[in-house]
């Protein structure tokens, strides 16, 4: 039995103010609750506002309007050959389900808006069921900050708030590459009237659907402990700008306090491999991870995450911890390629990121390391001097310790501590396939995937596979780094979390990066992350908000 005193009562209260927690907390309103959303930090958003903001949902209700087939058999049978065994199809299931639904209601019921990111194609998209075209991913559409008044500054993720020095790729580059670029009066326009676009924009306008319903948010605290009573969960204790603080929660506690990865004891002792540079907020702890495991809660998918290579950047940091920049971009244009601390390659390096940075726990029993981790991105001047690198334009003076540089590859070599033989002949085996545009080693350029994010001014595989031979010679060190994890309490299809013995625990819920993610070791396109988010976060809003504690659990 609970003897404590509360300070502040709700009927729903929310950890997290994500995505997934802000898109639970409207839904819960909606639903007929009282909410309240606690968050972490000083800023609301989470990695959700240090994101693309892109959403992946199956058979989504634009897709048609551009004439783009999608079906719930297509996504299944895509996501399913994909799983090794390994994925909770019936969380699969209701994720596809339920997906085109959310996006509708969000869609009619909060400024939310999204538009199809036109070809970008799914991460697999030769597998069953993949669309090579695109037409999964959504873009949510710009959002004027204006209209958040004070809020506007308390949101995360924003360069020019968490990064004075941040990296700037000139316009007429992206042009250049065959993107769609901002015209500087447009742009101009945008800043007058703090337009902002990608995971500001989603974050910015779930923010203006909670300010609209009044829902409460508070910032600077700090769940601490799960309060139960009868083995239900009534509320829990907190910190709120560093004093005691206890909320009572009438119907349900949502946990949507994002990942562990900035956790090392956990990130050691569960996942699959290294995890050295997170890209993500680095409040995400495995605080509401470790309060479920309190309560006995069943776990899954603990031993993997959204993974991609990132980069140190030595001339930045995030909240005072080290700043990993995603490595995307460079590793796909032609003229670049990775090799380990043996000199080679190991992996297409146009492939999606999340696969590519599966590679770095290759472990050699021999030398009795993972022999990808860390990797090496190698380039020539022409790269330097055409293309943007770490997100620096070439034009852009890069941070002194982020690039290496020899006048030969076996200068470069010896710098890095490589073999200067084995650098030398991988890369004239690289140039050999360049030269003839196919790869047989790793069939870099043959995914519909791998040129989106290369040189489209450049047609098949020339778009991402180029010779890298024009002296002098250049690398950027590469990590094992990820987006987030995705592993966490398990959950049935309504967001409810499972206890070790099989039972829901009453009146706890878990979404996004907070549970065992429900597309297993799955990222299916851009926005794999999110779209799975806001979606087991509307499901989770509404059914807690009509949780009738002792009654329907």
């Amino acid at each position: 039995m609970s003897t404590l005193n509360f300070d502040a009562e709700a009927d729903v209260v929310i950890l997290g103010s994500g995505g997934s927690g802000l898109t639970a907390a409207i839904r819960a309103h909606d639903a007929g609750a009282n909410v309240m959303v606690l968050e972490k930090a000083a800023r609301i958003g989470g990695t959700t506002a240090m994101s693309g903001g892109i959403l992946w949902i199956p058979d989504n209700p634009h897709m048609a309007s551009l004439g783009i087939k999608d079906s719930r058999e297509d996504a299944l049978a895509y996501l399913e050959s994909l799983s090794l065994g390994v994925m909770d199809m019936s969380l699969a299931t209701a994720f596809v389900d339920n997906a085109p639904d959310m996006i509708r209601w969000m869609e009619a019921n909060t400024p939310l808006q999204f538009t199809v990111a036109v070809g970008y194609p799914d991460y697999h998209p030769e597998n069953p069921g993949g669309k090579p075209a695109g037409g999964r991913s959504l873009d949510p559409a710009l959002f004027s900050f204006k209209q958040l008044g004070e809020w506007a500054d308390r949101v995360n993720g924003r360069h020019t708030d968490l990064h004075p020095q941040a990296p700037v790729v000139p316009l007429a580059l992206l042009e250049s590459l065959g993107r769609k670029a901002i015209d500087a009066a447009t742009l101009a326009d945008r800043r007058q009237d703090d337009i902002r676009g990608m995971g500001q924009a989603l974050v910015g306008a779930l923010l203006q659907g909670c300010l609209e319903r009044k829902i409460a948010i508070h910032t600077n605290v700090r769940a601490r402990e799960l309060v139960h009573e009868d083995d239900q969960v009534i509320g829990l204790t907190a910190e709120k700008d560093g004093r005691p603080w206890t909320i009572r929660a009438h119907r349900a506690v949502i946990l949507a306090t994002g990942g562990f990865e900035w956790n090392p004891e956990l990130v050691r002792n569960f996942l699959r491999g290294p995890l050295d540079g997170p890209a993500s907020a680095p409040e995400n702890e495995g605080d509401g991870l470790l309060m479920a495991m309190s309560l006995g809660a069943a776990l899954g998918n603990m031993s993997e995450a959204w993974w991609m290579p990132t980069i140190r950047d030595p001339n930045d940091t995030v909240q005072g911890k080290p700043l990993y920049r995603l490595c995307l971009m460079e590793r796909t244009l032609p003229g670049s390629l990775i090799v380990n601390r043996k000199g080679r390659r190991f992996a297409n390096e146009a492939a999606n990121y999340n696969d590519i940075g599966r590679a770095f726990h290759t472990f050699d029993p021999t030398s009795f390391a993972f022999e990808n981790n860390p990797a090496w991105l190698i380039f020539d001047e022409r790269f330097l001097r055409d293309y943007p690198v770490a997100g620096y334009g070439p034009s852009i003076r890069k941070p002194e310790g982020l690039i290496t540089s020899g006048a030969t590859l076996t200068e470069l070599a010896q710098k890095l501590s490589l073999p200067a033989d084995e650098l030398e002949r991988t890369v004239e085996r690289f140039n050999s396939f360049a030269h003839t545009g196919n790869d047989p080693d790793f069939e870099r350029g043959k995914s519909a995937y791998d040129a989106f994010n290369g040189d489209r001014t450049r047609s098949g595989a020339a778009a991402t596979l180029g010779a890298c031979e024009a002296a002098p010679y250049h690398a950027i060190q590469l990590v094992a780094g990820a987006l987030g994890t995705k592993g966490g309490p398990r959950t049935d299809v309504n967001g409810r979390v499972l206890h070790v013995s099989g039972r829901t625990i009453p009146g706890l819920y878990a979404v996004g990066n907070a549970m065992a993610g429900s597309t297993g070791m799955v990222y299916g396109g851009a926005g794999g992350t999110l779209g799975p988010a806001l979606t087991f976060g509307w499901i989770a809003g509404k059914d807690a908000a009509m949780r009738v504690p002792g009654r329907n659990d």
